[in-house]
């Protein structure tokens, strides 16, 4: 299995780590949302971006990073979720680029997502601007519509990796419990038959089920929320530590 280490997480191995989406539409919503963080038990953060009412003005995005970086000191996912992919936000891609460049250059970020179906020449300069300053790269796509078949959800994880992905993600709409089978049948297999990092979940309630069987599975990664939600289906870290935990089979 290949792991992948962010300062003191290594994904890949272990129980999944619990990443808090920040979703405040301003500053000091989202350094409350950190504050809220110290009553609970989880691993990273991801900074939703999108939902943040100045993303357009890049300055206060770095000025906002800086405040967060004060009294925040576990690893950060910067995202922006484009709004074809179920983001909040319009945004052009060369204005998307732009933002994680500025992002990634900035220093204050440790991952950042990038969106696979991009423009190749855009989605390259990314992440080897990403891997230039030792920011790790999770390369994802969102359908909130369907769930692709079984060599299809596999076929984009791995071009993720063959884009430079350091971890690879997936997230899909289930319409039936086959769809969540598919899910879980294409994760479990990239891991006995690739082994690379991975984060997959099928949304809704249909698919909680797929975002607390990471460890068996193959999931490196799984999203919780302490208030609110970035994606159907997610459930309080809480609840989400005690399941994973009892689960462990280590």
């Amino acid at each position: 299995m290949k792991t992948i280490q962010c300062k003191n997480l290594i994904f890949n191995s272990g129980l999944p780590k619990i990443c808090i989406p920040l979703t405040g539409k301003n500053t000091n919503s989202m350094l409350d949302e950190i504050i809220d963080l110290n009553k609970i038990d989880y691993d990273l953060t991801e900074l939703r971006i999108d939902f943040f009412e100045d993303v357009d003005d890049f300055s206060k995005v770095v000025d906002l990073l800086k405040k967060i970086r004060e009294i925040y000191f576990k690893p950060l996912l910067f995202t922006f979720r484009t709004k074809k992919e179920g983001g909040i936000h319009d945004m052009s891609e060369e204005g998307y680029f732009e933002l994680i460049h500025m992002a990634m250059e900035s220093g204050l970020i440790d991952l950042v997502d990038i969106e696979l179906f991009s423009h190749e020449d855009n989605l390259k300069k990314a992440v080897a601007f990403a891997h230039e300053k030792q920011v790790k790269v999770v390369m994802s796509n969102h359908d909130f519509h369907k769930t692709p078949g079984k060599d299809e959800i596999v076929a984009r994880l791995v071009k993720m990796q063959e884009n430079g992905a350091d971890i690879s993600k997936i997230a899909v709409m289930p319409t039936c419990s086959i769809d969540v089978l598919e899910l879980l049948s294409a994760t479990m297999e990239v891991k006995n038959n690739y082994g690379f990092p991975c984060i997959t979940m099928s949304m809704g309630k249909l698919g909680v089920v797929t975002r607390l069987s990471g460890e068996l599975f193959g999931s490196c990664m799984t999203f919780a929320t302490v208030k609110n939600t970035s994606a159907p289906g997610q459930i309080s870290a809480t609840k989400v530590k005690e399941i994973l935990d009892l689960l462990h089979f280590e």
